[in-house]
């Protein structure tokens, strides 16, 4: 017997801004660790490469991303011992799993289960939906209004976001679903009803496509003509005409302990919690509080008296609010994009390919900079118009071009790196280096990088 070639797709280019401070633009919540002890992002991977079974083959998982989040993909993945799919052409068809990365899931048997079962049904040409069975009247998800027949769930129409005595008569209903936006289908099918419904996107896309340029794993889109395709979510564009077409749309109820984590009141929903309703992640203590949420990242946060409160502490910034207004978090950080404050981009610890930065203090005409690169890598080499830098080794073996010289240096030796001068960090060896930085001069911005090599492609 054949089996049905299935090929994973984890959608994983969100920003997160609801799960702001903890998320960011720079860092956003798919890559964070906000239950369990893997990001969303890698366990979005575990669940669907657990799909196989004696009539099921799954290959790697494609994964579609923001360039500036590439590297994260890679690395976390490889922390999983996976590597990504590359982008497949004419030849093929398999049924694909769409999914969001930044979703949870506390009954993986139940979910691999409903999964197979919408596998199995999409590889005739249906278009299969997951819908989640809701437990409570909730007004922060759509609908998917389903009916039953001979095979099953087909679905009969989407409903938006409902007030709150709407989504209770739904519940009480019971012919309602939350929709997980995750989506089962073959190739051929996607593409079909794409140009049935909406020429434009396919074709704008398929332009976009064919100007695509490659760089290892990673496959990037024609820049200008992506930005011409017109930005619809998938259900306005496509799903919501299914119903009555040519394309069978069908449901899978999924049971499985789910959760879209959008917001920090779904974090709470999730989390484990005292006997008072409270939850907590990091160095927290809370007393005489009930049903609240304190994420502590860097320091101790202490908690007294609360009622329904989210608290997250970051190094650099810290959220409070009621834990019913936390669908608005993301007004904080429009206010901060208007503003043009950076705190809404990035956290004061930045990911690069090569490692990570902590700014961990600064001042007028200095900043001092804790720096991790990974074993075997290297920053570009550069050069500053505006600042020198003093570099000391904490830990590790660094490899040290400075002008013309290259230096080796161990722990608790330094390097002096004057204005102007071409230099390079690298780590040759085996464990991580970590080196303090001290900067100093008359501008210290990111932008003062004048890069002439660089490993990842960067300018």
């Amino acid at each position: 017997m054949s089996k049905i070639d299935v090929l994973p797709v984890i959608m994983a280019g969100g920003s997160g801004t609801r799960l702001w401070p903890l998320s960011r633009a720079g860092y956003p919540k798919q890559f964070l660790i906000l239950s369990g002890n893997t990001s969303l992002f890698q366990q979005a991977a575990d669940r669907l490469a657990t799909l196989g079974a004696e009539d099921i083959a799954v290959s790697a998982p494609l994964v579609v991303g923001n360039e500036e989040h590439r590297f994260m993909v890679l690395d976390q993945l490889r922390e999983q011992h996976m590597s990504p799919s590359a982008v497949l052409q004419g030849g093929t068809d398999p049924v694909l799993v769409v999914a969001p990365a930044d979703q949870t899931v506390t009954q993986a048997d139940a979910f691999t289960t409903a999964v197979q079962t919408a596998i199995r049904q999409a590889q005739d040409g249906a278009i299969v939906i997951l819908g989640i069975t809701p437990d409570r009247p909730e007004t922060g998800y759509g609908y998917i209004r389903g009916q039953a027949d001979g095979n099953g769930l087909r679905v009969e129409a989407f409903v938006e976001k409902p007030d709150a005595d709407t989504a209770q008569r739904y519940l009480d209903e019971g012919s309602y679903f939350w929709n997980s936006g995750m989506f089962v289908l073959r190739a051929s099918t996607w593409i079909k009803a794409l140009q049935r419904f909406r020429p434009d996107i396919e074709a704008a896309t398929r332009a976009s496509f064919d100007g695509r340029s490659a760089d290892g794993a990673f496959v990037r889109p024609a820049k200008d003509a992506f930005a011409q395709v017109p930005s619809e979510s998938i259900d306005y564009a496509v799903m919501e005409h299914c119903p009555g077409s040519e394309f069978p749309l069908r449901m899978v109820p999924l049971d499985a302990g789910w959760n879209d984590l959008g917001a920090w009141e779904a974090v709470w929903q999730v989390a484990p919690k005292d006997d008072d309703g409270n939850a907590s992640r990091g160095d927290a203590i809370i007393a005489d509080s009930r049903n609240t949420l304190v994420h502590a990242t860097s320091r101790l946060v202490s908690a007294v008296g609360l009622d329904n409160i989210v608290v997250v502490e970051t190094p650099d910034a810290v959220l409070v609010a009621d834990r019913s207004k936390s669908q608005d978090v993301k007004k904080i950080v429009n206010s901060l994009t208007a503003s043009q404050r950076g705190e809404h981009n990035l956290h004061r610890k930045v990911h690069r390919p090569w490692g990570w930065y902590d700014s961990i203090d600064m001042g007028e005409r200095f900043q001092v900079k804790r720096i991790m690169v990974k074993p075997g890598a290297s920053l570009s080499l550069q050069m500053h118009h505006h600042r020198a830098e003093h570099w000391i080794v904490v830990s590790g073996t660094a490899e040290v071009v400075n002008g013309d010289k290259t230096i080796l240096l161990t722990e608790n030796q330094s390097t002096y790196i004057p204005l102007g001068q071409v230099h390079r960090l690298s780590n040759p060896g085996k464990v991580p280096l970590e080196i303090i930085e001290v900067q100093s001069g008359s501008y210290l911005g990111e932008d003062d990088i004048v890069r002439y090599q660089d490993t990842y492609g960067r300018n």
